[in-house]
């Protein structure tokens, strides 16, 4: 696949993100699981088990940032105020014990969405970037609509939701304005950002099949 053009429309980058992948990230809220929490018909095992097959991608990205914190674009979303990682695992052992590793499966759509993310965090990192755009931006935005509607149609606790909480983001706007700033600013530093926007198409993709394998498999638990 060829590389996509990110700035003919005289776009900033963060903007040319935005557009690039809007029309999958529309997809993704009408996809799988995703789209059950919205309808207000996800079951807790369907929310568990999102929270189990996100958490390898959400390791290895953060493992990846940490890896090029300092010294390329992706280290920009090196903020451990953002990490997701801990409170995943938190969440899965409040709502499912201690032993929620072997009782909720790893399903083959977030071994796949890991491995992408690996592969992305190699070489200058410009590819994990997008994965760290798509999932942070997400999380700081409409996860917080689906922490709502979790918290009222499955009636779980503040200590079930950590995954959806950032205490250390006081603003979470002005952070995601900040974010954009940086990212706009570290265009010049990257090989080609048309290679990033792709990625984040494909980020959101994964998405969309990890979310539908996760509604699939809660439907048949």
């Amino acid at each position: 696949m060829g590389s996509v053009a990110f700035d003919t429309a005289g776009l900033t980058f963060s903007e040319s993100l935005r557009e690039g992948t809007r029309a999958h990230h529309l997809e993704a809220e009408r996809s799988g699981i995703v789209f059950d929490i919205l309808r207000k018909r996800a079951s807790r095992n369907g929310h568990m088990l999102l929270l189990r097959n996100l958490l390898p991608a959400y390791r290895e990205m953060e493992a990846g940032l940490e890896q090029h914190r300092d010294r390329s674009p992706a280290g920009l979303f090196a903020v451990p105020a953002l990490y997701r990682t801990h409170a995943l695992a938190r969440d899965l052992a409040n709502l499912a014990g201690d032993a929620w590793i072997d009782a909720l499966p790893l399903l083959p759509a977030a071994e796949a969405y890991a491995s992408r993310v690996s592969a992305a965090a190699k070489g200058d990192g410009g590819r994990l970037l997008a994965h760290a755009y798509v999932r942070y931006f997400g999380d700081l935005s409409g996860g917080q609509a689906l922490k709502g509607l979790l918290g009222r149609t499955l009636s779980l606790s503040a200590e079930q939701m950590s995954f959806y909480e950032f205490p250390a983001i006081s603003d979470p706007l002005a952070f995601k304005n900040e974010l954009r700033a940086k990212l706009d600013r570290a265009v010049s530093e990257l090989a080609d950002p048309g290679d990033v926007i792709e990625e984040a198409c494909a980020a959101f993709q994964l998405n969309i099949e990890l979310s539908n394998a996760v509604a699939a498999a809660a439907r048949e638990s």
